[in-house]
């Protein structure tokens, strides 16, 4: 009895200490990655020295930033390109979420698909596709028209706000679609019956009582997408910049690639940023905490109740088809176009005879490509691997436990959402020629970003999977004997396995899409696969990149394609 007991108490001990060493280095590592670069961040702006030096303190660069009147104008483009494209996404995203949630269109699997394939073309790709096809000089559709219609000058134009605007909402429509989706998915149906059997019309209803109930949800979607346009990299440094118009991203960005720099004017004009973003954050979360007035599930049971179109569902069904012709097939179309020709040239049967696989073989051969994407590889492994080890952690810790200080470190995990990935680049930057840890010049810098941007994610997806295990199951594992490392592997991680897969692989997708964050922090021979399409447009490489883009965004929807029906096994199992 007296062994048996000493033994109980060696487990306990053993798993005690385990838990105290794990736990204890993530939350120190999780405020390390969070708070030392954000104070180096916040210290930039007030220093009058380059990274790595040090120098007295001083408020010339707010004065530099700030007193001069362009800045103004510069807020106001930047305010017009989030608003824009927050609620251009918002509207399309919306009327896509409704036609395939709550109503009889046909064709609606499809058009979720579709929707959704949107999400596996890189941003900087995506952009450059847009370039492609509305360019004034040589732009497909806009030398159709000019050739059609004897136009003397190009009829569009994308290197205007209007441009950019069009471009950043399309690439922020899915993250809508799937956010309108859910609300229109849990809405009780009864007040759109008796809407309907007055006499209401299908569009009538979606504007008078639809709408009107998913008012929190359609707010705070139009914050969120306004947020994320906010701290847009690819349309304003690609569209925005050539043409003059300048958001503070861009301003960011020219402030440090731009002889001489001035690291001090990009850090304060870092401060207005995130300034923004959490004011975008703190009316987001008013407007959520408020949602139950809008409340209409309860305990009676409802049934989703579709909407009839009648004839116009097939009247939706063709607008839908020829939106995502439009959106997605010639954006995709003219990338693929671009990639197999020696030059660049407008479609037309006469140039089938000279299409050629040339470009994917002479871009595959590229020593500087193989080596971006064994580096993009390397990155997107490593960040997923640490973002979800700290995620699982994390969340045991804030879900599980009665921890004083579990909401801080909650908030803490994931206050990095609100700051653009320029602004990360540029704290990491200032971090690692600060502080004497050799990672800078090295793809591992790239690492400690993504996992910096991309710990919410992870505790997002880990923290929903957590609270559905019940606490009697890690009880049970303790009093068999078992450790808490023990029980953390065997019980919890299988237990999770849906949850972190999930997480694992959008972490992954983003990892592999990132361009911002990364642009400020590569150096030769620790390219990604973005910064080396960004390198290539700079250097006129157009059909190279095209090829690349094209197989960037196969390979995206090849692996998000594997692991969701690898997911689903896993979850049928779990």
């Amino acid at each position: 009895m007296a062994a048996n007991v000493a033994r109980l108490t060696r487990r306990v001990a053993g798993g005690l200490d385990a838990r105290i060493l794990i736990v204890g280095i993530s939350v120190v590592l999780t405020a390390y990655l969070v708070l030392v670069p954000m104070a180096m961040l916040v210290y930039s702006s007030f220093t009058g020295a380059a990274p790595g030096a040090t120098g007295a303190l001083t408020l010339e660069h707010y004065g530099e930033a700030f007193g001069d009147t362009s800045i103004w104008k510069t807020l106001g483009i930047t305010l017009v390109f989030a608003l824009g494209s927050g609620a251009l996404a918002f509207v399309i995203g919306t009327i896509l979420a409704w036609l395939c949630e709550r109503t009889n269109m046909p064709f609606k699997s499809l058009f979720f698909a579709l929707t959704l394939a949107r999400m596996m073309i890189p941003g900087v790709i995506g952009t450059i596709a847009w370039i492609f096809l509305l360019g004034p000089r040589n732009g497909m559709i806009n030398r159709m028209l000019t050739s059609t219609f004897g136009f003397q000058d190009s009829p569009l134009d994308i290197f205007t706000i209007t441009g950019m605007i069009w471009v950043e909402g399309l690439a922020l429509t899915p993250l809508t679609f799937l956010m309108m989706g859910a609300a229109f998915r849990s809405m009780d149906p009864s007040l759109e019956e008796s809407a309907t059997m007055s006499g209401s019309s299908a569009l009538t209803t979606l504007f008078r009582v639809t709408l009107r109930l998913a008012l929190p949800a359609a707010l705070s979607v139009v914050l969120i997408m306004s947020i994320r346009g906010l701290e847009s990299f690819e349309v304003p440094a690609l569209i925005g910049i050539p043409s003059g118009i300048y958001t503070f991203i861009s301003a960011i960005y020219l402030a440090v690639h731009t002889y001489p720099q001035n690291y001090g004017v990009a850090g304060a004009l870092s401060m207005l940023v995130m300034v923004i973003s959490v004011i975008g954050i703190t009316l987001y979360g008013r407007v959520t905490s408020r949602a139950e007035r809008f409340s209409t599930v309860t305990g009676k049971g409802f049934r989703p109740r579709v909407i009839d179109l009648g004839a116009w569902r097939w009247v939706a069904a063709a607008l839908c088809f020829l939106f995502f012709l439009g959106t997605l097939g010639l954006p995709l179309f003219v990338l693929l176009w671009a990639s197999l020709f020696k030059y660049y040239s407008l479609p037309s049967w006469q140039m089938l005879s000279q299409a050629t696989l040339n470009n994917y073989i002479e871009v595959l051969t590229w020593s500087a490509v193989q080596r971006a994407m064994l580096n993009t590889l390397v990155v997107a492994t490593a960040t997923t691997a640490i973002v979800m080890t700290l995620s699982s952690v994390m969340s045991w810790l804030v879900v599980k436990t009665t921890a004083p200080g579990r909401v801080i470190i909650d908030n803490l995990a994931t206050l990095p959402i609100i700051f653009p990935g320029i602004i990360v680049g540029l704290a990491l930057l200032w971090t690692y020629l600060t502080i004497p840890i050799p990672v800078y010049g090295t793809i591992w810098i790239i690492v400690v970003s993504f996992v910096t941007r991309f710990l919410p994610y992870g505790m997002r997806t880990c923290s929903t999977s957590m609270i559905q295990i019940h606490r009697e199951l890690e009880e049970a594992s303790l009093a068999s004997g078992a450790t808490w490392l023990q029980t953390f592997v065997r019980i919890f991680i299988p237990l999770l396995r849906p949850g972190l897969l999930a997480g694992g692989v959008y972490v992954a997708l983003l990892s592999i899409r990132e361009l911002s964050s990364a642009i400020l922090l590569w150096s030769p021979g620790s390219e990604v696969l973005s910064v080396q399409v960004w390198e290539m447009w700079e250097d006129g490489s157009d059909v190279q990149l095209a090829a690349l883009g094209i197989m960037m965004t196969l390979g995206l929807g090849i692996l998000v394609a594997v692991v969701h029906r690898l997911g689903g096994g896993i979850q049928q199992h779990a």
